[in-house]
């Protein structure tokens, strides 16, 4: 997936990055035009193009969502480029270009897979520990709206996540599963599918319980890379790109080529085994019976106690 990578970043590391444009080179791709959506949404703190697309299949298998979080792939004024937040979007949009590509030459997937991200060459940093992190000119609420489809029955969800010391090592890790208010174990089908991707022992980035939690609740979160989670009641993991310090989401010159291809093939490998009900995110009986020793958890896809 070297090229589609290397072309979506071509693509974004301009001021001139829109969705307008990742639109047109996703249909150069293959796509259809019906098949990518563009919306612009203006904000307090300015606006940013959400892209989805609807890779349509002729089978009967079940609906993969690709979800690229990021606040921004470029902080203008402030930094001039691609920032290293930009992965999330960088992944979806190579993602999308390669299941498209494999279709039209003839490899259909059985399921279908939604890619949603957003584009926003001029997004706020924002003051976070270790390192500075990248704002978004909308709410977490409002991403949600546009990249969470209930179409999707489970959800990978990448996220730039150097800005840390949990987890000190370059390429990219996966979390544990999270469904309604519960972090599952971490599912041994990824686990397997990631170690292949790599040639690698499989990597997992630790998540608290805050990290799942709605932004906006005053808790620390480790970054953006759980919220999908608060939106739905599919499974959603959190494909992390990663390094071996703290590297601010608003550093220029970070984003990892090398990494990110592994990253982005990890995800339309998942594709191709989750559409096809060889790979799970999660065993549903053991959650059943989660549920009915302790009680639903989701409150904790909410604000809190009167606040939402």
């Amino acid at each position: 997936m070297l090229r589609e990578v290397m072309e979506a970043m071509e693509l974004l590391e301009g001021p001139d990055a829109s969705g307008e444009a990742a639109r047109e080179w996703l249909i150069g791709k293959g796509l259809e035009p019906r098949e990518v959506e563009v919306t612009h949404i203006a904000g307090e703190k300015g606006g940013t193009d959400f892209i989805k697309v609807h890779l349509s299949t002729s089978g009967t298998g079940p609906t993969l969502g690709i979800v690229g979080r990021l606040g921004g792939v470029g902080a203008r004024p402030e930094r001039l480029g691609l920032v290293s937040d930009a992965d999330g979007a960088i992944v979806a949009l190579a993602c999308a270009a390669k299941l498209a590509r494999m279709r039209a030459r003839g490899d259909a997937l059985p399921g279908a897979v939604i890619v949603a991200t957003h584009i926003c060459p001029n997004s706020p940093v924002i003051p976070h520990e270790p390192v500075p992190f990248m704002g978004a000119p909308v709410d977490i609420a409002t991403m949600n709206r546009h990249e969470v489809d209930p179409e999707m029955e489970a959800i990978l969800s990448i996220d730039t996540t150097k800005g840390n010391w949990v987890i000190n090592r370059r390429g990219f890790a996966i979390t544990p599963t999270v469904k309604e208010g519960y972090i599952l174990r971490v599912s041994e089908d990824l686990l397997r599918i990631m170690s292949y991707v790599t040639n690698e022992p499989p990597a997992v980035l630790p998540i608290t319980t805050q990290d799942i939690t709605p932004y906006g609740n005053g808790l620390f979160h480790i970054n953006s890379i759980m919220q999908p989670a608060t939106a739905t009641s599919a499974p959603v993991v959190g494909v992390a790109t990663t390094a071996c310090i703290p590297v601010p989401g608003c550093a220029t010159g970070a984003n990892q080529v090398v990494d990110i291809e592994m990253a982005a093939r990890f995800c339309v490998e998942v594709a191709k085994e989750f559409t096809a009900g060889r790979a799970r995110f999660y065993d549903p009986e053991e959650f059943e019976r989660l549920v009915a020793l302790y009680g639903p958890m989701q409150h904790l896809q909410t604000l809190g106690k009167g606040e939402g």
